[in-house]
């Protein structure tokens, strides 16, 4: 028996591909552009056949020239259009840091509020076949920090849609962060169209023990995580940002207030990122509920090495979260040895 609409499940990539084919056809102003989204691998599969049914006005491939295309991208955005510049590697936008940061952050408060910049920069992050550390980064701390850029961040098939949507029909710059490995994961999404709110965040499981708080792939660690723990009857609340600016920090409060304890799984590097951002928040509105200090978890303070087993270390994951939670509560380490984790890098075939 076939799904129905309202239960069907379907890919992280192919709810980017329903998002954005549904707003080109609601909006003749929205538009896809960068390196290779009209090539016959569309970006993992997210801006196939685009081309071919709106026009290549509208869906087109460019030069390898970021600075220039983030250029053009707020020349469109402040002219009455709502373009979408695809970056296969976040990486890249170092190369356009200067458009994106002195000219598309700025442009909206430069003209005092009067001129919407509805530009939405797609970039994938995320681990995969030995990528060394030129194409390994996430920088969501560093876009978060500048004022003027909404940063997201989203982990399932059906928060990447609403939140594609909205981030589309937002009139301010958003970064838009994608894991990688997410596009392999199905989950149930709506054929209608709908937004997820920018700026909110949700409790991805409930727990009562400890709160973990976690951006993009490491939600799915902490999952796992969870998942092992409750074998111990821990109970772990997942808090999902989604949304790293503007943050929910309503949600978080209210979790760690619950629980009295925090981690912070993020997926970038710790040292002045937004795993510290959350643990001053934290230690600020909770200093008197808490019972153990904040613990962030993060990549390992070094450039990202090439090999298999170093990239290994480099990256935390669920036995992280595990140790971690186990040393706040005060317990001796559970037996992993027969569990199995995440090798999604065993899967991947390559970067497109």
């Amino acid at each position: 028996m076939s799904e129905s609409k309202e239960s069907r499940t379907i890919t992280f990539q192919e709810a980017i591909a329903e998002a954005l084919n549904q707003e080109m056809a609601r909006d003749e102003s929205v538009f896809v552009y960068g390196l290779d989204v009209a090539d016959h691998k569309g970006i993992y599969g997210t801006t196939l056949g685009l081309a071919k049914k709106f026009g290549g006005t509208r869906c087109f491939s460019t030069p390898l020239s970021e600075e220039a295309m983030m250029g053009f991208g707020l020349g469109a955005a402040t002219n009455g259009l709502r373009p979408i510049n695809v970056h296969i590697r976040v990486d890249f936008l170092l190369l356009a840091m200067n458009q994106l940061i002195n000219m598309v952050a700025t442009h909206r408060y430069g003209s005092n509020g009067k001129t919407a910049v509805p530009l939405v920069i797609r970039a994938a992050i995320g681990r995969g076949w030995g990528q060394g550390y030129q194409h390994s980064k996430t920088l969501q701390s560093i876009f978060a920090h500048i004022p003027g850029l909404k940063v997201v961040m989203p982990t399932t098939p059906y928060d990447v849609k609403g939140l594609l949507i909205a981030s589309i029909r937002d009139n301010n710059p958003v970064i838009f962060i994608e894991h990688r490995w997410l596009y392999f994961q199905k989950g149930i999404v709506p054929e209608e169209s709908y937004e997820v709110p920018l700026g909110s965040g949700k409790i991805a499981k409930e727990g009562a023990d400890i709160t973990v708080v976690a951006t993009s792939w490491m939600n799915v660690e902490a999952l796992k995580a969870q998942e092992i723990l409750s074998r111990r009857n821990v109970s772990i609340e997942i808090v999902d940002v989604r949304t790293v600016a503007p943050l929910d920090k309503d949600v978080i409060i209210k979790s760690v207030l619950k629980t009295g304890h925090c981690v912070v799984a993020d997926y970038d590097w710790i040292n002045c990122g937004f795993s510290s951002e959350v643990a001053a928040m934290v230690s600020e509105e909770c200093f008197g509920r808490l019972k153990s200090p904040v613990t962030r978890i993060g990549f390992a303070p070094t450039p990202c090495p090439t090999t298999r087993a170093l990239e290994d270390e480099f990256y935390p994951g669920a036995v992280d979260i595990i140790r971690a939670v186990e040393k706040k509560l005060g317990l001796s380490a559970t037996d992993i040895s027969g569990d199995d984790f995440y090798s999604y890098e065993n899967k991947f075939r390559g970067p497109f």
